[in-house]
């Protein structure tokens, strides 16, 4: 009986140990919690934001997927004569733990590309993340009075990330953007190098910033259509300021990737940072 009771103690110390081991371990499991899925092309992308410790509360990732048929029926130049520029946005919703600073996710579908002819002019997204609420992004149109001033009103030079300059340069008339704003193009980039230049290449991705009176307000990768669609499995690193509006979770890289699994997509703000 002794014999008994000592191997049953030894199974439910053992048990209990493995059980211990299994809750730790899933403590440790990195959590992704996603947004409301938003029908684009023939699939859905949504949102989504990731911990790699669930119990520090610190964002490591925030970033958008595509589901494997939303890069597919995407609307041709052309499709809707209503829309001359060929963009089409789509709001996406971001979970409800997404970090600070960010408040709004829009997803920008460029049929054609965008200005500057021979830079960008290639079928891409602009994946724009706002730290301004969607009322603040809708009040930047050109009726507003003020909306030279405000686009012309930079942020100041500590929080303007090296290599980063308004194209075309002052004194030329401020480039801003209605419900959008002024665009920061990192001078450092392939894509803007003289054509005959050994460091120049076409444009396949790249990282923009964006500016409105007198802040930065939104962060965003530019990445085109073929190069998602080679699959990529990218991390880059971008130039960051030294000091920063509003203290929040900030990214210093974006990743590029393709999950042969799921066959999904996903372009992310990485390596996420808490600046005060």
């Amino acid at each position: 009986m002794h014999r008994i009771f000592s191997n049953m103690l030894a199974v439910f110390i053992i048990a209990s140990l493995a059980a211990c081991d299994r809750t730790t371990a899933v403590s440790d499991t990195p959590t992704t919690l996603y947004g409301t899925p938003v029908a684009v092309g023939n699939g859905h992308v949504r949102t989504y934001v990731s911990f790699d410790d669930p119990n520090s509360g610190a964002p490591s990732e925030l970033g958008v997927v595509f589901d494997e048929h939303a890069l597919d029926g995407l609307p041709a130049p052309g499709a809707d004569p209503s829309n001359p520029m060929n963009m089409y946005s789509y709001i996406l919703p971001l979970p409800s733990n997404t970090p600070q600073p960010f408040q709004l996710m829009e997803l920008d579908w460029n049929a054609s590309g965008h200005v500057p002819a021979g830079v960008y002019d290639k079928p891409h997204f602009d994946f724009h993340f706002y730290s301004i609420s969607l009322a603040e992004r809708n009040a930047i149109m050109p009726s507003d009075p003020n909306f030279m001033a405000e686009a012309a009103n930079f942020p100041p030079s500590a929080m303007v990330p090296p290599s980063y300059a308004v194209l075309p340069p002052a004194p030329a008339p401020v480039p801003a953007v209605p419900m959008m704003g002024v665009h920061w193009t990192n001078t450092t980039a392939p894509e803007v190098q003289p054509p005959n230049s050994p460091n120049h290449h076409d444009f396949t991705r790249t990282f923009i910033y964006g500016s409105w009176n007198g802040k930065f307000t939104f962060v965003e990768p530019m990445i085109t259509l073929a190069y998602l669609q080679s699959h990529p499995d990218e991390h880059v690193s971008i130039s960051v300021p030294s000091s920063y509006a509003s203290p929040g979770f900030y990214p210093t890289a974006y990743r590029v990737s393709y999950d042969a699994a799921t066959k999904e997509t996903r372009v992310a703000l990485s390596d996420l940072v808490l600046r005060q």
